[in-house]
């Protein structure tokens, strides 16, 4: 009987599968697998396999502690991207950058392309979404269309390869990798095979004519950019730009970076002519503070190197059926059940018949454990219904037992707090500030009793 040449690919983790199925067996995922041609050769793959003695080479070993030399970097002229970076982009590195559709992902980086060719970097622009005079007209009202960046929409591979070859730009952007399509396989634009194979190729090429290669990603719903997870292995950085569309500001964030660091984030804001940039993101986080009320707690948080402060907000209300309701926006939801589990056994705080809400103000999204003790503020003042004082911060960890832990760079969190007008503090033991007073609280019961105290 002959062999079929047809197989099923998991849409979502890659894997091949024999025959179709429900479920892939190697991620779990539900109706993912796609029928694709299994007789496609690999991109690059010539007709006759070299031999054995044409393969071999010598393996060559240097020794660890040899002198390095730190790579040379563009940089954008957008400090927050070259935050991002770890200090600018460097040549022959392949940069992932992932966003919501419509977040702003293109207009960053044409704004970044056009600084480059503006300060003499060879830049190439190629669009798979979009015509050139589509692109053209963005380039106009952002006021970039006098910027030298050769334009192109094109979605071969082959044809972007063989443009690339000829002009051997500098830096290179392909909007985006999910368009593109390569000959030499049957399967369709977008699926897997598809992506990581031409997400290969230009990886290869950034090495080879030590080219940048920002190659953008589309998401799914879950936010998690589309395609095998071996594309990201593959590149040198991935960024991911994030933000609400009913909010000013957007938020570029790394989740990987072999030439920088993984924890900083650079924040833009949207307006008509653009992404500008935002030095001071605490004072736009806490824009458009009112009165002070029950439930708004100032977190004075870390993102990377840099303080940010924003206001946290909860509310305390009966619960209108007979199961209580949990909301969260912008925190893990594991993160607060946790801290109402503990106000509720260290503290008898009773929230099991009551509804909770809490939002992190204007979109930002908090991973950091500090910010517990900042949440168990908000919620205690909203319970008691007693706000907290308005010129006041808070952070510190909590631990299942009731204590306050300390957390790092609390000199660095008091400091933007008093540049920004704040002249107390809710933190740990031992913590001490110049220009703020610091209320110190070594567990909840202490917390709870001190905000009593400010209610009477």
């Amino acid at each position: 009987m002959a062999r079929s040449d047809t197989v099923y690919v998991c849409q979502s983790c890659g894997a091949v599968h024999a025959k179709w199925a429900g479920r892939c067996d190697a991620c779990g995922s539900w109706n993912t697998l796609v029928e694709e041609s299994g007789a496609s050769a690999p991109l690059g793959a010539s007709a006759k396999a070299p031999s054995r003695s044409t393969r071999r080479s010598r393996l060559e070993l240097v020794d660890l502690g040899s002198a390095t030399v730190d790579p040379k970097r563009f940089e954008t002229g957008l400090r927050e991207l070259d935050r991002v970076a770890g200090g600018g982009l460097v040549p022959g590195s392949a940069v992932l950058v992932g966003g919501d559709p419509g977040i702003g992902k293109s207009t960053l980086l044409l704004q970044a392309v056009a600084q480059l060719a503006k300060a003499g970097a060879k830049a190439v622009y190629v669009s798979g979404e979009e015509a050139a005079d589509q692109v053209r007209r963005r380039a106009r009202r952002l006021g970039l269309a006098d910027a030298p960046v050769a334009l192109a929409a094109e979605t071969s591979l082959e044809v972007i390869l063989d443009g690339l070859k000829k002009e051997t730009p500098d830096i290179a952007v392909i909007d985006s990798v999910q368009t593109l399509w390569s000959d030499q396989l049957a399967a369709a634009p977008g699926t897997v095979a598809q992506v990581r194979a031409c997400a290969q190729e230009l990886v290869r090429f950034a090495k080879k004519k030590n080219t940048i290669i920002i190659l953008v990603g589309h998401v799914t719903k879950d936010g998690q950019i589309a395609g095998p997870r071996v594309v990201e292995h593959m590149v040198d950085a991935v960024l991911y730009f994030e933000g609400e569309r009913s909010h000013q500001f957007r938020i570029l964030r790394a989740v990987k970076n072999r030439f920088g660091p993984t924890d900083e984030i650079g924040v833009f804001e949207m307006v008509d002519a653009g992404l500008q940039e935002v030095a001071n993101p605490s004072a736009l986080f806490l824009d458009g503070r009112g009165e002070a009320a029950s439930g708004a707690a100032v977190f004075a948080g870390m993102e990377g190197t840099r303080p940010v402060l924003t206001e946290i907000q909860a509310l305390v209300a009966p619960a209108a059926f007979g199961t209580p309701r949990r909301a969260v926006v912008g925190w893990d939801s594991g993160r607060l059940a946790m801290v109402l589990a503990v106000l509720e056994a260290r503290c008898g705080l009773g929230f099991g018949g009551r509804d909770v809400y809490l939002n992190v103000a204007g979109g930002l999204k908090i991973n950091e454990p500090a910010a517990d003790l900042a949440v168990a503020a908000a919620l205690i003042s909203s319970f008691l219904d007693t706000p907290l004082p308005k010129e006041g911060v808070a952070f510190g960890e909590i631990s299942l037992s009731g204590d306050v832990r300390p957390v790092g760079r609390a000199d660095a969190r008091l400091k933007e707090a008093a540049k920004l007008g704040f002249n107390r503090a809710l933190a740990p033991e031992g913590v001490e500030g110049a220009g703020v007073k610091v209320d110190s609280v070594s567990t909840v019961q202490a917390l709870v009793r001190r905000l009593g105290q400010d209610a009477v």
